[in-house]
């Protein structure tokens, strides 16, 4: 038995049935090779200290939670205690973390696999952003993972481990997992405690799931989902656990996410996936979401403002690497200029010039009050309908260097995703077809914190 094929609800029942034990299981994946340059760091240590520990707990007859000794992978920007957080930049290269991010201490006996590969600061859509090298596609080593949680959504495409934890911006969850293949879970904002994640763009930011199956990506959120007294902007709400019947359920289209821009493999790939609900009993509503045009424009605003704010404290005094110089002000900038890449750089001048005396009402204001606009068009679609189907990108993945020298093509690869993070709603990606070899993810989109409904809909594509 290949062990590590197995997927998170098979490999516990297998250590509650003693058919293997998490040090076996956990062996199985440490001996596998990354081809794909899925990882950052191999936490090898860490996770066979945590197998045994494991394993003590099973041999005394101890309950364990369907989590407990499964092999996880997490993105390099979340903390694991005694283990390095790179945020796959330079500037934190060496940087080791004082403490675990709450979503990692509620994985409850976790074996930590290693960190993954990332955009530098989750700032990007392909992972070509890291400052220590591209990570592959499983499905074609040619092409992107996608990103920024391409490492996360690698590592589980190539079964480097049963599932991964990622974080989700503007379609960082989404997007890598319609490029490999896999579930990938954005919850509502505030549904996952974001302590101990590193900020990018706060009001943006969430936690969320890559996994083989949706019934793995609805376990894991129950586990790390909930109110965090360490995260002031995390929510109290209960799980709805009703039954879910597509043929009770009205399903929106948005006229907007199928004009142009989307290649014709995977606008065909979608429009079966709509008819496959039809045929299960739902119905299909045409409904429009008339400021979907202004949403990358206001994202592209909003992002680098708060990024910008956020990687302030990256000065060469307080975190990570530090160069010298003649004063405080020639260490700040020696520090940055060595520490961030084009990308970081980009967003962060984008960021500082919008939010500068003069520009800061044309700008940010601005666009915080087209974000309420966008807003507004969901909460009226979802008076008339359950959930909203659109593709998750317009593209199967691209290749390495495809875009890389064009900043502003590649922005687009969020077009479909990044309205979600704006508004904060829950949405996730699963596969439903593939363009040639290429995974093609169709995206469910749900009312905020109706994660239950938009995966009970996904299981119909698995």
């Amino acid at each position: 038995m290949d062990l590590t094929k197995l997927n998170i609800q098979q490999a516990h029942e297998g250590l509650v049935n003693r058919e293997f034990s998490s040090l076996e299981l956990t062996t199985a994946f440490l001996n596998k090779t990354d081809d794909f340059f899925a990882f950052l760091n191999v936490t090898r240590d860490l996770s066979i200290k945590q197998a045994k520990e494991v394993d003590k707990r099973i041999f005394n007859k101890e309950e364990i939670s369907s989590l407990t000794g499964i092999p996880v992978a997490i993105k390099d920007n979340m903390m694991v205690k005694g283990e390095k957080c790179t945020c796959a930049s330079k500037i934190l290269e060496n940087y080791i973390a004082p403490y675990d991010a709450t979503v990692v201490k509620k994985l409850d006996g976790p074996v930590i696999l290693g960190k993954t590969n990332m955009d530098e600061f989750a700032m990007g859509s392909s992972t070509e952003n890291s400052a220590f090298g591209p990570t592959k596609n499983p499905h074609d080593i040619t092409r992107v993972p996608g990103g920024s949680s391409g490492g996360s959504a690698a590592a589980v495409a190539d079964n480097l481990c049963c599932y991964a934890l990622g974080s989700d911006t503007g379609g960082s969850i989404r997007q890598p997992a319609s490029f490999c293949g896999v579930v990938g879970l954005k919850p509502t904002y505030g549904a996952v405690s974001r302590y101990g994640l590193v900020a990018f763009a706060s009001s943006l930011d969430q936690i969320g799931t890559l996994t083989k199956t949706v019934d793995d990506a609805q376990l894991v959120f129950e586990t790390i989902s909930g109110k965090d007294i360490k995260d002031s902007t995390s929510v109290d709400f209960k799980v709805d656990d009703k039954e879910i019947k597509m043929k009770r359920l009205k399903i929106g289209i948005p006229k907007e996410y199928f004009i142009e821009g989307i290649e014709p493999e995977v606008k065909e790939i979608i429009e079966k996936s709509i008819k496959k609900a039809e045929e299960q009993g739902a119905k299909i509503v045409d409904i429009s979401l008339p400021h979907t045009k202004y949403a990358l424009a206001t994202y592209y605003i909003i992002m680098p403002c708060e990024a910008s704010s956020n990687l302030s404290r990256y000065d060469g005094v307080k975190y990570g690497l530090s160069k010298e110089g003649e004063n405080l002000l020639d260490v700040y900038l020696k520090t940055k200029e060595a520490g961030f890449g084009d990308e970081v750089k980009r967003r962060i001048m984008l960021g500082t010039y919008a939010l500068s005396a003069g520009y800061y009402d044309a700008y940010y204001l601005k666009a915080q009050k087209v974000r309420t606009l966008i807003k507004q068009d969901f909460d009226k679609a979802f008076e008339k309908v359950d959930a909203i189907f659109t593709p998750t990108s317009p593209f199967p993945a691209f290749k390495i260097g495809e875009k890389v020298s064009d900043p502003l093509s590649m922005y687009l690869s969020d077009i479909f995703t990044v309205s979600v993070n704006l508004v904060g709603l829950p949405a996730v990606s699963v596969p439903v077809g593939l363009a040639g070899n290429l995974p093609v993810g169709l995206q469910i989109i749900g009312k905020p914190f109706e994660e239950h409904k938009i995966l009970n809909i996904a299981k119909i594509y698995e």
